[in-house]
């Protein structure tokens, strides 16, 4: 395995009877911004703490930066730097010194890197931690994350309760960490950041994994969607057949709504099919383009983002 990369195979997990991880082979080349997305409860954050060995894993193989984990997981562990969704810290400590905590074992540079980020970013280093915001706490944390000199970054929300400016901020930060050639693994539900920042994007959902696309062929696929919106209390049961052509790759009713996915960027085909379709009332809306994220994963997947 190569160093910056990450690969998994028939990765399993489950808390009891629930599963939380269905077996999941993945490969992660070195270098990069790549988005691990999908809603609450989904399994993203089980399996980041399955990569740095924070949760043991039931079965499967786990590589990360060249190294096979075994045992607790304290090799990878120290090959990468980990931020979790979850902010436990420690509220009698001020700034500075729980920089120094949060980075015990990484060498006096790496707590001098983060706390020249932390007052980069306008944090107050003296003061105590407890009166710290929400969004204070995240940005000491990814401070901490981003300052140890390491080939694999793994960031569970990082930007989570960050105003627009700072979210902005961090990414900005993010993605120059990755164009040096870090491998940063960014879990996150805000689906634009993900848009913006990420060459790669892994959805996963009820633990499993339902897509795993480049950017570029995700906003390819966008830009083929097609959503009619019909009357409430259509039915349309027989809309496939009477939509059908050489311009459709798939078709999904939700509610009153039909998401298509066409075989090309032109909609004309289906346009002429819809105002033809004696089967069915005129439609009520109709939305073609490169729709969001949200809207990407909604049409094709029937999942929701936020």
């Amino acid at each position: 395995m190569d160093p910056g990369s990450i690969s998994v195979r028939a990765l399993t997990h489950s808390f009891g009877d629930k599963v939380a991880l269905h077996p999941l082979d993945l490969d992660i080349s070195p270098g990069g911004v790549i988005g691990l997305l999908g809603p609450n409860g989904s399994g993203k954050s089980t399996f980041m703490r399955l990569l740095v060995g924070l949760v043991p894993a039931r079965a499967g193989e786990i590589h990360v930066d060249g190294l096979r984990q075994s045992g607790d997981g304290l090799e990878i562990r120290q090959r990468t730097t980990y931020a979790p969704g979850e902010l436990h810290l420690y509220g009698e400590l001020n700034g500075k010194d729980h920089l120094a905590f949060l980075l015990r074992g990484r060498g006096r540079a790496a707590v001098k890197r983060a706390e020249a980020t932390a007052t980069d970013m306008g944090l107050p280093l003296d003061k105590r931690v407890r009166g710290y915001s929400h969004g204070m706490k995240r940005q000491l944390v990814f401070a901490a994350a981003l300052a140890p000199d390491v080939r694999v970054r793994i960031l569970d929300e990082i930007s989570e309760g960050l105003d627009p400016a700072k979210r902005s901020e961090v990414l900005d930060r993010i993605e120059a960490d990755a164009a040096s050639g870090t491998t940063v693994l960014l879990s996150s539900h805000h689906l634009g950041e993900v848009d913006r920042s990420c060459e790669r994007l892994i959805f996963i959902n009820a633990g499993k994994l339902i897509a795993d696309e480049t950017a570029a062929s995700v906003s390819e696929r966008a830009a083929r969607l097609v959503r009619v919106t019909y009357p409430e209390g259509t039915d349309l049961g027989g809309a496939e057949k009477a939509l059908g052509g050489d311009w459709l790759e798939s078709l999904r009713v939700d509610g009153s709504d039909v998401h298509v996915l066409l075989s090309s960027d032109d909609p004309r085909g289906l346009l002429r099919a819809i105002s033809s379709a004696d089967a069915l009332p005129a439609p009520i809306g109709l939305e073609h383009g490169k729709l969001s994220l949200r809207e990407l994963y909604r049409s094709l997947y029937g999942v929701e983002g936020t």
